[in-house]
Parts: C-alpha cells; sequence; structure tokens
C-alpha cells in the first residue's frame, strides 16, 4: 500500500521554526550521523529517531529480516507523518530501500544512503570502502563501484564489529575492529570511504590507524543525504536559525530517551535535555568529507 499523509495522529508536540519534520530509520538506539547532520542546515528542524535497538546489528541477519525491522521502524515513524524518512544504513537501503518507498512514497519521500564512491574515486586514485560484512562485497556495492568508479582501484574492506562497538560507545572495541580493518588497507590507498554512518563518528581513531598511509581523506555520506532530504521537501538550509528543532526517539515503535552512548560522540552529544526534547543543535565538528 502507499501511505496516505494525515491518516494517523499528528506529530508530537510543537514543530520549530520552519514546521519541518525529519525521520531517520536506523538499526540501534539514536547513534549516528544522519540524525545529526539534519541539525546543520537545519537546527530548527523537529528530528524522529526510529531504531531498532534489540535488533542491532542488522548486518548479520537475512534480507528478508532486515526488510521487515526496517518496515516496522519506518511503518512507527510514519505515525507521526514526518515530511521525509532517510533510511540512515547503508544495509537497510541495500536491501529494504525498494519495500520502503513501495509503501511510504508519494506521500513521505525516502532517501536512502549511498557510499560516497564517485567523489573518493574522481582522482583517479586507488581508494578503499570501509563497509559492515554484509555490505562489503554485495551485488549492490559491486554495482556502485562499477558506476561510479570511474576505473580506479577499489578494495572492499569489511569492517567487523565495528558498527556495534560504536553503537555502544565501547572504545576498545571501537579501536580494536578499526585496527583491523586498517590492516586490510593495502598502502598506496589514497582514500576511504567509509560505508556505514556509524562509522563516521570515530574518524579520530580510524585517522590515527590510517596515519601510516599519510593523509588520506575520509569521505562520508551524512551530510549529503541530510542535504537531499531537505531538497526532496523543498527545505531551503537555514544553518543560522534558532536551535529550537524538537527530538522524538523511538525504539522498537515506543517512546524512549536518546541512549547515552549518544552523548560520547560531539555530532550527537548536542541532543540533550528531557527525554524527547533538544536544546541546541548538534556540534558539526568532522573534519570529513561529503558527497
Amino acid at each position: 500500500m502507499q501511505w496516505t499523509p494525515g491518516s494517523l495522529s499528528p506529530p508530537p508536540g510543537a514543530v520549530g521554526g520552519g514546521g519541518v519534520m525529519c525521520a531517520v530509520v536506523h538499526p540501534g538506539g539514536g547513534v549516528g550521523a544522519p540524525g545529526a547532520a539534519v541539525r546543520g542546515p537545519g537546527p530548527d528542524a523537529t528530528l524522529l529517531l526510529s531504531g531498532d535497538p534489540e535488533g542491532m546489528p542488522w548486518g548479520p541477519r537475512t534480507p528478508q529480516d532486515i526488510t521487515a525491522r526496517a518496515l516496522e521502524c519506518a511503518r512507527a515513524a510514519a505515525r507521526h507523518r514526518p515530511d521525509a524518512l532517510i533510511v540512515a544504513c547503508n544495509t537497510a537501503s541495500v536491501h529494504a530501500l525498494e519495500a520502503l518507498r513501495a509503501e511510504l512514497e508519494p506521500g513521505i519521500p525516502v532517501i536512502g544512503t549511498v557510499p560516497a564512491i564517485k567523489p573518493a574515486a574522481a582522482a583517479g586514485r586507488p581508494f578503499a570502502i570501509w563497509a559492515t560484512p554484509a555490505t562489503t562485497g554485495s551485488p549492490y556495492q559491486r554495482r556502485l563501484i562499477a558506476d561510479f568508479a570511474g576505473g580506479a582501484t577499489a578494495t572492499e574492506v569489511p569492517c567487523h564489529g565495528l558498527a556495534d562497538a560504536v553503537e555502544r560507545a565501547d572504545r576498545d572495541a571501537v579501536d580494536a575492529a578499526v585496527t583491523a580493518a586498517a590492516a586490510l588497507t593495502p598502502a598506496g590507498t589514497a582514500a576511504v570511504v567509509l560505508g556505514c554512518t556509524h562509522y563516521e563518528l570515530v574518524t579520530g581513531p580510524i585517522r590515527e590507524r590510517l596515519a601510516h598511509l599519510g593523509p588520506v581523506p575520509l569521505y562520508g555520506s551524512a551530510d549529503a543525504v541530510a542535504a537531499q532530504a531537505l531538497r526532496r521537501i523543498g527545505a531551503a538550509p537555514a544553518p543560522d536559525a534558532p536551535a529550537t528543532g524538537a527530538l522524538l526517539v523511538l525504539a522498537g515503535g515506543r517512546e524512549a530517551a536518546l541512549p547515552a552512548a549518544a552523548l560520547a560522540y560531539p555530532e550527537t552529544c548536542g541532543l540533550t535535555g528531557e527525554p524527547n526534547r533538544v536544546g541546541a543543535s548538534a556540534t558539526r565538528a568532522r573534519a570529513i568529507r561529503s558527497s
């Protein structure tokens, strides 16, 4: 079926600024770069994070299970009638994007997450794609490489356990996963694509472990995805607007507080205050290039 706006309850609370509500579907409890990225160009936007923390990580699950879980998160978000819905997970975008669009559009635009392969390959030099094991080597990622790498050599690097470690804000586990991925990144790599939105929150440890390769630029997609969401709903960027946007967190379809792990990262530590509300925009302090 296709979603009909206005068929369920109105969004909770007053919407700040221009009245835009952006929903973000993700496997975790609210730790991720795309949600924070929305607050850069739209600090007055209401942000709805709809996750599945009990089902995290989605990567090892079957495509059918991932699709079902993404649909449940999206349906929970859609009950609050967002203006747009971001699928803030590369793995979910691989397996569930078509189903999400079939159900929700045209009433709610659905924006998927695509690894920033094209800009990373623009110089024609070898690059690596760090991604979850489920995305690494997938037909979807192979097609993106074929379509956008422009002949540049691409090395696919599976990052075992990294997304889960970031979600828990487990520094030791993050360091171990990043160290393992860096060891699989070949000498001569001129750029690294961060093919999971969780990875964009730990660019510091990643840069440290890649220092032996020289100054390697990192390419993420969170900012570009957030900008695309605003374009799809015709909302002009307003980074100087008052930081009046509200925050609603859903975990398994139920209202929840932003997890404590989210406060461990500069990108999401601004999402503070009383549960399900935010008083200030998140700090966008990532030394990372966008697609």
